[in-house]
């Protein structure tokens, strides 16, 4: 067979795997032993628990409730710029998560545009901190992503089933009863516990909009044991409950998560008859334009805001950028170095390795190794010192299950096709990658790693354990400025992380794309 003949070496995917798994597990070991030393779960931590579980268990249940509507409007209607729309929903994976807080801050915060308006009609002013603005965050991340999955089952559906609903003349209701609902049953618990999980382990959200005692995650409780107390054994304790909630989350995720295939179709373009009447016309108008306003706004937000305060940014602003530059470009070279040959790997040997090593870093939260690093390094060295590296490290490792199942089909695919042949030749080593691999898989390289490079460029997770006065990325430099309450000068940061978050992921897409077709 072509895959048992593709001469990609096996002992550097499998060392690479091993690397993987001996740096997440290292930490966790390293945690481990620190928790036993901790004294023990206060009342404190139990309602950070509660907390923790009650926001994700909201935030997922609201995008998905939004999503539907939003999701079932844009499967209907075909209208100019719905593509553009919908690529649009993919924008808010890569935004720099305190660049999109602020502009949840300049629409719904104290003196937001929503409060400006209900203070001229006469209406008391909101609050935006808290478990609704936590939950508020949330749903902004993850209704775009509830959506495109919604969205990609409602077009799964066979077009013969709707012409069948329409010949049988059932009402718009009738037939989404028959034919809707029961494919929200197959696609609805998975998209929530996938949310579900990934609000489990939101930092940035907690940290800017949450605090309080009524209002702390795990992750901001570690945060505080580790930063306010410096209590390594509580941090370390909270750390191991947070793996085993994230953990169990994970697996009840993976195994809810649909397979949506409907099946029983002839690949028509779908044609949808209970969507003419006026009526319905309008409400799907009205559901598109308020989501494409929810989505939109805040980042409209912050360009505006980010343009009249970008004078005011001090010059430390430059240095964090250079630094969160720094971190990027290590991250996407350390994704590089481990992925390819574990990509190759998995592809020429049908390794099912992939649902375990993404699995792994989804219950392991950057906040966990990184007090896992922590405590590793403490004993040797300041670990202020390796801020930069490890935090560049740690962004690789929660990237590479994502960017794995980017690559890794278009790769099977190259085993298929040339896996022979490359053999035949003698084609080996750098020379099959240069011109059998890398050129067909260009694309997905390129689009891997500008999601890595922006999602780094503009975490704040791990530096925020690691970093001291004199280090500092420019996401903690801009959350320093809103700390110390200059949010123009904030919102210059701000504008200048959405431009570099952007620039990464658009060049390194580019180059992908005109490797592929030199």
């Amino acid at each position: 067979m072509a895959v048992r003949a593709f001469p990609v070496s096996t002992k550097s995917g499998i060392s690479a795997a091993a690397l993987v798994v001996t740096l997440i597990l290292g930490t966790l070991c390293a945690v481990i032993s620190r928790a036993e030393a901790g004294t023990g779960f206060i009342g404190a931590d139990w309602s950070a628990l509660r907390f923790t579980v009650w926001q994700a268990f909201l935030s997922a249940l609201f995008s998905v409730i939004l999503a539907v509507p939003l999701a079932r409007a844009l499967a209907r209607r075909r209208f100019a710029g719905r593509g553009v729309l919908v690529t649009l929903l993919g924008a808010p994976f890569i935004l720099p998560v305190i660049v999109a807080v602020l502009g949840l801050l300049t629409i719904f915060g104290r003196s937001g545009w929503l409060n400006g308006l209900l203070a001229q009609v006469g209406l008391p002013s909101i609050s935006i901190y808290g478990l609704h603005g936590v939950v508020l965050a949330h749903v902004f991340f993850n209704l775009p992503l509830a959506t495109r999955l919604l969205l990609q089952g409602w077009q799964t559906v066979p077009a013969e089933r709707f012409r069948l609903a329409a010949q049988l003349r059932l009402t718009p209701w009738a037939m989404f009863r028959v034919i809707e609902v029961p494919l929200l049953r197959q696609i609805v618990p998975g998209v929530a516990a996938l949310i579900f999980v990934i609000c489990l382990t939101s930092f940035a959200v907690a940290l800017t909009l949450g605090g309080g005692p009524k209002a702390t995650t795990l992750e901001l409780a570690i945060y505080q044991a580790f930063r306010f107390d410096f209590d390594l054994g509580r941090a370390a304790l909270l750390s191991v409950v947070q793996l085993g909630v994230a953990g169990g989350a994970a697996l009840v995720a993976l195994w809810v998560l649909p397979v949506i295939s409907l099946g029983g179709g002839q690949d028509r373009p779908q044609r949808r008859w209970d969507a003419r009447g006026g009526v319905q016309r309008g409400l799907d108008g009205a559901v598109i334009a308020l989501g494409t306003a929810f989505l939109v706004l805040p980042l409209l937000a912050v360009v505006l805001r980010g343009l009249s305060g970008a004078a005011q940014m001090p010059t430390a602003v430059w240095a964090a950028a250079g630094s969160s530059l720094f971190v990027a470009v290590i991250s996407v070279l350390v994704l590089i170095v481990l992925m390819l040959p574990m990509a190759g790997w998995i592809a020429s040997k049908r390794a099912g390795g992939v649902e375990a090593i993404g699995l792994l870093g989804l219950s392991a939260s950057p906040l966990m190794i990184g007090t896992g690093w922590f405590i590793v390094i403490n004993p040797v060295m300041n670990p202020a010192d390796l801020a930069l590296p490890v935090t560049a490290l740690v962004n690789a490792l929660m990237a590479l299950p994502f960017c794995l199942r980017i690559v890794v089909p278009r790769l099977r695919d190259t085993v298929q096709d040339f896996g022979r042949l490359s053999a035949s030749l003698g084609l080996r080593g750098w020379p099959l990658w240069r011109w059998v691999i890398l050129p067909r898989l260009a694309p997905q390289l390129g689009f891997a790693t500008g999601l890595t490079g922006a999602l780094s460029v503009g975490d704040l997770g791990v530096i925020a354990l690691f970093a001291d006065t004199e280090c500092a990325t420019l996401p903690l430099q801009m959350y320093r400025l809103m700390g110390a309450y200059r949010m123009e000068a904030a919102a210059g940061a701000a504008l200048l992380l959405l431009v570099m978050a952007l620039g990464i992921f658009w060049a390194c897409d580019a180059m992908g794309r005109r490797y592929a077709a030199a």
